[in-house]
C-alpha cells in the first residue's frame, strides 16, 4: 500500500516538474512546448468550464482566448508558479466576464442531466436523483467554497495550484475544502447506505 502512495506522489511531482519545464520553454517561445501544454490541459479546462453550465462553443471560445493570452504574454510567465493554475484563473476570469456581459446564464444552462429520456431501471432514476442532489448541494455552497471544491476535488488541482489561481493562502483553501466536505456530508446524509 505504501508503494502505491509513493508511486502516486512521484507521479504528481513528475507532472508538476513537466509543467514547470513546459512553462520555461513556452516563455522562451517554444511552439512545441506550447502545443504539449495545450494538449495536456485543454480537456481539463473544458470540463471545468462546461461544468459551469455554459454552451460547449462558449467554453471553447473562452479556452482559445485564454491560451492566446498566455502565448501573447509568454514573456511574463513565472516558471516557478503553476502555469496550469494560471490558465485556469484566466479561463475562470473570462467565464465571469462572459456571464457579466451576457446576463443570460439561464439561456446557456444545460438541463440535460439525464442522459436518456426514459430511464431503463430504477437504478438509473436513483442515480439521477443522487446526481441532482449532489449538484444542488454543490450549487448551494458560497461561491469561493464552491470554486475551491470544484478546482481541488472535481478538477484535481493541488491546494497550491488552487491557492495561486484564486489568490488565497493554502490554509484558506484547506479550510474551504473542509467546510465544503462537511456541508456535502450534511446535505447528503439521507443518501448514505447503512
Amino acid at each position: 500500500m505504501i508503494e502505491v502512495f509513493l508511486f502516486l506522489a512521484l507521479a504528481i511531482d513528475d507532472r508538476s516538474k513537466s509543467f514547470q519545464d513546459l512553462a520555461l520553454r513556452i516563455r522562451l517561445g517554444d511552439h512545441e512546448a506550447f502545443r504539449a501544454f495545450f494538449d495536456g490541459v485543454h480537456a481539463e479546462v473544458y470540463r471545468f468550464l462546461t461544468a459551469k453550465s455554459i454552451r460547449e462553443e462558449t467554453a471553447e471560445d473562452i479556452i482559445q482566448q485564454a491560451f492566446i493570452w498566455i502565448w501573447e504574454h509568454r514573456s511574463e510567465i513565472d516558471p516557478e508558479k503553476s502555469l496550469r493554475a494560471y490558465l485556469f484563473r484566466i479561463a475562470y476570469t473570462r467565464f465571469l466576464n462572459h456571464v457579466r456581459d451576457t446576463k443570460k446564464m439561464d439561456e446557456d444552462a444545460t438541463f440535460d442531466l439525464i442522459e436518456s429520456d426514459t430511464p431503463h431501471a430504477d437504478g438509473d432514476v436513483i442515480n439521477n436523483e443522487l446526481k441532482t442532489a449532489i449538484d444542488k448541494a454543490i450549487a448551494s455552497m458560497p461561491e469561493k467554497r464552491r470554486m475551491v471544491f470544484e478546482l481541488c476535488y472535481l478538477q484535481e488541482l493541488s491546494y497550491k495550484e488552487t491557492s495561486e489561481m484564486l489568490e488565497m493562502s493554502i490554509k484558506t483553501v484547506e479550510n474551504h475544502m473542509g467546510l465544503a466536505l462537511k456541508q456535502l456530508r450534511e446535505l447528503l446524509a439521507g443518501w448514505r447506505t447503512n
